[in-house]
């Protein structure tokens, strides 16, 4: 059976296809179980169920959770961003839904000021500025959780950038505003009391969120989550489509050794479409009772 557990989607979050796209390349490509994992946003998961059914394909409910975690001995005790993933979450457990109301609303105060930083900068440049039209239409392509990649897609539309690289190389890495913090802790007493599990996603991702942010080493990494975040967590993430052989290795060792759960997914956002790409074994499926 094919697997597939961190797909992303245009209903939630920065996703190309919408849920019922997915699902139609997903029965395509024979996959027997998926899950949605849409950034700080479950909107898309009711819909995702009923597709489900309909296509006859199993389904984990699932979010992406941004955390704000720090170290004493990285970065000086500086937070960074990890991205932590939630299964078999219960969609109308109210604080997580008001958890995620407010992570949402404060994305689009987060991306006013990131436009504003963008704006000095083209006052810089010469470049005229962003308005309030340019936000609007910027919104116009936003069906879920609103984020720099919305962004980044709209400064190529109008020509400024050449691609969504140079948007961030150029802008939304240097004129980024952080994201309202959410803590280890809180992210895995919402999923936890929900009914679900929650796993460290692709924490050796070399161009992503991930404990690189802090090291490189695996055994380096490993040591961090050891000492911060067992309690916290239910699992790790061991394949992902950034992560090579040997760090998948490396974290099922690890992961097995600490009698954590180990999932997988291609971390799919349809650019191009990764998802059921990935070898990943049954037993994984088999952990969630599929």
């Amino acid at each position: 059976m094919k697997i597939d557990l961190h797909i992303h989607s245009r209903n939630g979050s920065d996703g190309r296809w919408n849920i019922e796209e997915i699902f139609a390349e997903a029965s395509n490509r024979e996959i027997g179980l998926i899950s949605i994992t849409d950034h700080d946003s479950i909107s898309a998961q009711k819909d995702a169920q009923k597709l489900s059914d309909a296509y006859g394909i199993g389904y984990l409910t699932g979010v992406e959770l941004n955390v704000t975690h720090a170290h004493s001995d990285y970065k000086g005790g500086k937070g960074v961003s990890l991205d932590f993933l939630g299964y078999q979450i219960d969609i109308s457990y109210a604080p997580l839904v008001s958890k995620l109301e407010k992570l949402r609303d404060y994305r689009q105060v987060r991306a006013d000021r990131i436009l504003a930083n963008i704006n000095e900068e083209f006052r810089k440049k010469g470049i005229e500025t962003f308005t309030g039209t340019d936000m609007d239409e910027i919104l116009s392509g936003v069906e879920g959780a609103l984020g720099r990649p919305h962004i980044a897609n709209y400064m190529v539309e109008k020509g400024i950038v050449a691609d969504k690289q140079e948007a961030f190389d150029k802008y939304l890495v240097s004129c980024n505003v952080p994201k309202m913090p959410l803590s280890l802790k809180e992210a895995s007493e919402l999923v936890r009391a929900s009914g679900g599990k929650l796993i460290l996603a692709h924490p050796n991702d070399p161009n992503g969120t991930s404990l690189v942010a802090f090291t490189s080493s695996l055994e380096e990494q490993q040591a961090i989550i050891t000492g911060t975040m067992l309690e916290y967590i239910d699992g790790i993430e061991c394949w992902h489509s950034r992560h090579d052989p040997a760090a998948t290795e490396s974290y099922l060792n690890f992961a097995r050794s600490k009698g954590l759960m180990v999932t997988g997914g291609s971390d799919c956002h349809q650019n191009p479409p990764l998802m059921g790409t990935l070898d990943i074994p049954e037993y994984v499926a088999q952990q969630f009772g599929y």
